[in-house]
């Protein structure tokens, strides 16, 4: 969970991303203004608790309504007092996130809850904020778009030698270009099959509304798996082991390194540390 970092106005606010959910630090936004009291009065306000508890209630199926409808009632009354870890700790809330430690340490908010808060102290502050997120996501999108064109070229390299030694081992001479043809797109369709779980013309046939074929829709994890079952399917091939055995043998290595991919955090960050 390292955070990432835009600058707003001369100051540095830390964002990061949790379960695939973007939290803002609220701390780096008050700072400029004053202290967390600041973030202790927003959530005193009766309006600021419907609000957060709306948001839970669409986003966060374990929120605890009862605890919410408890501070609900007592918001508006002079002796009301809440922080963000007693409303996390009450109502099993998600929309915030209470880290401790000198560095990265502060409170944080779900997007959606740190602009709102912007909002009531200061709306030029929350413009400038937006704009900033807006150009920190368009650059991930770009680095991200990146690495699925280089994966996508190093797969089509990679295929290229694949074919090579189709031609090599499995096409026997004085055959027609057909009939070359056909073997071509069988083996492909191994890959396909046993990384994807369906054959060229399966994905077609049920996805007639989209453009492109089957591997242009591949993420970037199927696609560096891809590249390194084409190479060993292409060894496998010159060892003359059977389509059958291969189909098995790479289902079974494709599934290892997909799973080691999603669970590596690594790769995600794979454009930023090329840079």
């Amino acid at each position: 969970m390292k955070a990432k970092k835009i600058n707003v106005k001369g100051s540095e606010i830390s964002i990061i991303d949790r379960d695939g959910l973007i939290y803002i630090c609220l701390t780096d936004i008050i700072r400029p203004f004053g202290n967390e009291a600041i973030l202790y009065n927003w959530l005193r306000n009766k309006n600021t608790i419907e609000f957060l508890g709306i948001w839970e209630q669409l986003n966060n199926p374990g929120f605890k309504p009862i605890e919410f409808d408890r501070f609900k009632n007592l918001a508006g009354l002079n002796r009301f007092i809440l922080s963000p870890k007693q409303w996390i700790q009450n109502t099993n809330a998600i929309g915030f996130i209470v880290k401790s430690g000198r560095f990265g340490g502060g409170t944080y908010a779900h997007q959606d809850l740190a602009f709102e808060f912007c909002s009531w102290l200061n709306p030029e502050f929350k413009l400038y904020l937006i704009k900033e997120f807006q150009r920190l996501k368009e650059e991930e999108n770009r680095l991200k778009s990146l690495d699925w064109n280089l994966q996508r070229t190093i797969a089509k390299i990679n295929y290229r030698i694949h074919t090579d030694a189709i031609k090599d081992n499995l096409i026997p001479p004085l055959v027609s270009k057909s009939q070359i043809g056909k073997v071509y797109a069988s083996e492909a369709d191994i890959l396909n099959v046993a990384l994807l779980g369906m054959t060229a013309q399966d994905w077609r046939e049920t996805n007639q509304d989209n453009s492109g074929n089957i591997r242009d829709h591949a993420s970037i994890e199927q696609l560096v798996v891809l590249s390194n079952m084409e190479s060993l399917n292409a060894i496998l091939i010159s060892k003359g082991v059977s389509q059958g055995e291969r189909l098995q043998q790479l289902n079974e290595i494709g599934r290892r390194q997909l799973l080691s991919l999603f669970t590596a955090s690594g790769l995600k960050h794979l454009s930023a540390d090329q840079k």
